[in-house]
């Protein structure tokens, strides 16, 4: 079996793990790639004495573009750059490039996909969005004979996990940050995922994938789970519904919106018994109808695993461009001001009659909380909600699913 080189850029959580799933499965990825997958270089700014890995290791990524014998590069940086530069360079140079970075992809991806085709190599990223629950290759492969209208899903699982402790053992939000944090589920600095930043980039790679033409991610709405309190969670309860941070592409009349926001998903939606760190994404093609992918969606090895899939891929089409469509061509997304749907609402008990006088027909919900009523409205214009809620004392709004 002939060998095949390949680059590791970055040694920390997903690139260790790359490099522990080429080991551990060593003999059945080799068997299915038809090569001899053989890491020759780890590019890292720190040491690591007593690891193996310190023998490959590597400060200059030039030394990996200049070397012929490197076939695959695998980028797990993180972050816009360097990775964008050297994964540019790495493509231009006739290497293929596996990569689980969302930012870069979100940000950079049809050009990366155009170099790519050009030099006849691949620039493959199913980890960039749902960790080791396959999307991306189904996406452009098991599914391109669906018409696809909506995709939506739990793209994000420190913010599942919070929610679904605080829904579970009637904890608040800063106790389960903490708690998070202390796991590991959670960086120092939440607010990629407690603000909805992370799902927001996730959401706008597979609206991409869903439109073929750029979602840029700064376009899209998006809003976090920090404002959601206990309260809420009393009554989701008391409606049969769970609070989920859901990063949501659907298409309307010929129009797609996006967001990224809590929303109360009902019991019988699939996406409604979907909890702890785990992720899902639902997706409903005009044939196929509903249909889900679950799993961990981060993690070291489950992402790692995604990455190696994606080096395997490479290795079996050395020098033969894999297409996917995703022009650089900005897509018009609909003004989310003009998308409908239906709230939640809490309001204080007193002015239950006036919430009457302005929304027309609604359904109250007693939770129990002391001083207050909630109420949900008929579906409304995102727009129209906001002028009729602003003659309201609201406590809290959200948005049912």
């Amino acid at each position: 079996m002939s060998k095949v080189d390949i680059a590791v850029l970055g040694y920390g959580t997903v690139g260790s793990g790359v490099v522990e799933v080429l080991n551990t499965n060593r003999e059945k990825i080799n068997r299915r790639a038809g090569k001899d997958i053989h890491v020759k270089y780890v590019l890292d700014l720190r040491e690591f004495p007593g690891d193996p890995i310190q023998e490959k290791l590597v400060h200059d990524f030039d030394i990996i573009v200049n070397d012929p014998d490197v076939k695959v590069v695998v980028e797990v940086l993180g972050g816009v750059e360097p990775a964008y530069t050297f994964v540019k360079k790495a493509l231009l140079a006739g290497k293929s490039v596996a990569t689980s970075n969302k930012e870069l992809v979100a940000k950079h991806g049809p050009e990366l996909l155009k170099i790519a085709k050009e030099q006849k190599q691949n620039f493959f990223y199913e980890a960039s969005v749902g960790g080791g629950i396959p999307i991306i290759r189904p996406m452009f492969s098991c599914l391109t004979a669906e018409d696809i209208d909506e995709v939506s899903g739990i793209l994000n699982g420190t913010t599942n996990y919070i929610l679904s402790k605080m829904t579970f053992e009637r904890l608040d939000f800063d106790t389960v940050l903490k708690e998070a944090q202390e796991k590991g589920y959670a960086e120092r600095n939440p607010e990629a995922d407690v603000e909805g930043y992370d799902a927001c980039r996730k959401i706008a790679i597979l609206s991409s994938m869903v439109c073929e033409k750029q979602v840029e991610f700064e376009s899209i709405y998006t809003e976090g789970i920090t404002k959601i309190t206990s309260e809420d969670i009393l009554y989701a309860k008391k409606l049969n519904r769970a609070i989920k941070l859901l990063a949501r592409s659907k298409m309307v009349n010929g129009v797609t919106y996006a967001m990224v926001a809590p929303f109360l998903v009902a019991e019988d939606h699939p996406l409604y018994s979907v909890n702890g760190v785990f992720n899902a994404i639902f997706v409903h093609g005009n044939m196929l109808g509903d249909a889900m992918f679950y799993g961990r969606g981060a993690g070291k090895l489950p992402t790692a695993s995604a990455v190696v899939a994606d080096v395997i891929d490479a290795v079996k089409h050395l020098g033969i461009n894999i297409q996917i469509r995703w022009s650089g061509e900005k897509m018009e997304m609909g003004d989310i001001n003009d998308s409908v749907c239906a709230f939640f609402v809490r309001i204080p008990t007193a002015s239950l009659s006036k919430a009457e006088k302005v929304f027309g027909k609604i359904r109250t919900v007693d939770a129990g909380v002391k001083g207050e009523i909630g109420f949900v409205t008929e579906p409304v214009k995102e727009s129209e909600f906001a002028r009729l809620a602003a003659e309201l004392p609201m406590i809290q709004r959200i948005r049912l699913n």
